[in-house]
């Protein structure tokens, strides 16, 4: 068919690549709205190139990442589990008392002649237990988690105080076997062992999330509980689950924090709650359950950290790094409430 005949039946060809074109960047536009984290990297970016260039360079040296490398683990496995908790509906507000008990009761039990090896399992062990109760009080008495979790923020808080005797015990550290977490390991010692571990941890649990059925349950628990429960999802379990994960992530953050640090303090953690579910959000995940990813979460915890180095580096008085935080989480929400309607408003032709 020429070019005469197709303009006379009111074809013209000459519009088809503009239409695929216009098609391409809607799928586009929609998938970046539907993924709020990669405005997080976008931003990341550019904090990045900000803070390298006021701090003439200094900010991407060797030097300087390895500090920031060194000390996210620390906060972004604690923000792993409250992310993956979020999608599942819920919220934790004593993973900042679990990080600091954990360390603190692998340190009484050494001090008393256990091995590295079963204090630290007795201390994941106890946080596992915290977990689930936190869990079950929250099922089994409908209590909504943030009062639970409450109570047992306080109570963690008073038990680390109370078996450490107000003093901090000493470890010995002969007998751990510390290169395995927070040892500088790769070239250049850029990184330590602790990075690696986290790496691991948050690609199982991404993974996990994202393909297996119980990512599936998660999402769908968090996501509108009744539906869930009607198609034989074991909510209950689900939720529990997603709890113990949570607590025993944050006590073995604050065991690889001892391990660097060298003595393990009542106070370690304080405030660390509120930065996991600040870095939760500003990664994309939904208040309301069912939206977010892993990724998500580990981008919200390295632009804390991006920020609170910056800053430094920027010679910023530190006060506003809180301000930063706060404005940052308010934006993330309002965000990423306008790119959920964006998403659903474009429509793609197929």
């Amino acid at each position: 068919m020429n070019r005469w005949v197709k303009t006379s039946l009111g074809v013209d060809d000459r519009n088809q690549p503009r239409i695929r074109g216009g098609a391409l960047v809607k799928r586009l536009m929609k998938s970046f709205a539907q993924k709020p984290e990669l405005a997080a990297v976008l931003l990341l970016s550019l904090l990045v190139l900000v803070f390298q260039i006021r701090s003439q360079g200094v900010f991407l040296s060797g030097a300087n990442l390895r500090g920031i490398l060194g000390l996210l683990p620390e906060t972004a496995l604690v923000a792993v589990g409250v992310t993956l908790l979020m999608i599942c509906g819920e919220f934790d507000l004593s993973v900042g008392s679990v990080f600091a008990l954990m360390p603190m009761a692998m340190a009484v039990l050494m001090g008393h002649g256990w091995p590295f090896l079963p204090a630290a399992a007795a201390g994941l062990g106890l946080c596992a237990a915290i977990g689930f109760l936190n869990g079950w009080l929250t099922i089994r008495f409908a209590i909504p988690s943030f009062i639970t979790t409450l109570g047992t923020m306080f109570m963690a808080r008073s038990l680390t105080v109370v078996i450490s005797g107000g003093f901090p015990p000493r470890l010995d550290f002969e007998a751990i076997p510390e290169h395995l977490f927070v040892a500088f390991v790769g070239p250049g010692g850029v990184l330590r062992a602790s990075f690696l571990w986290f790496v691991a941890i948050a690609t199982s649990i991404g993974f996990l999330l994202a393909k297996t059925n119980f990512g599936n349950w998660v999402r769908a628990t968090g996501g509108f509980l009744p539906a869930a429960r009607a198609t034989g999802i074991p909510t209950d379990l689900v939720k529990i689950a997603c709890f113990v994960i949570c607590s025993v992530l944050a006590g073995f953050a604050g065991m690889i924090q001892v391990l660097r640090v060298g003595s393990p303090l009542p106070s370690m953690g304080e405030g660390l709650e509120l930065a996991a579910v600040a870095a939760a959000v500003i990664g994309g995940t939904a208040l309301t359950g069912g939206i977010g990813s892993i990724l998500g979460g580990v981008i919200g915890a390295t632009l804390i950290r991006v920020i609170d180095n910056g800053l430094v580096l920027s010679r910023v008085d530190s006060n506003w790094f809180k301000f930063a935080i706060g404005a940052l989480t308010v934006l993330a929400v309002v965000g990423n409430a306008w790119l959920r309607r964006r998403a659903r408003a474009i429509k793609v032709d197929e």
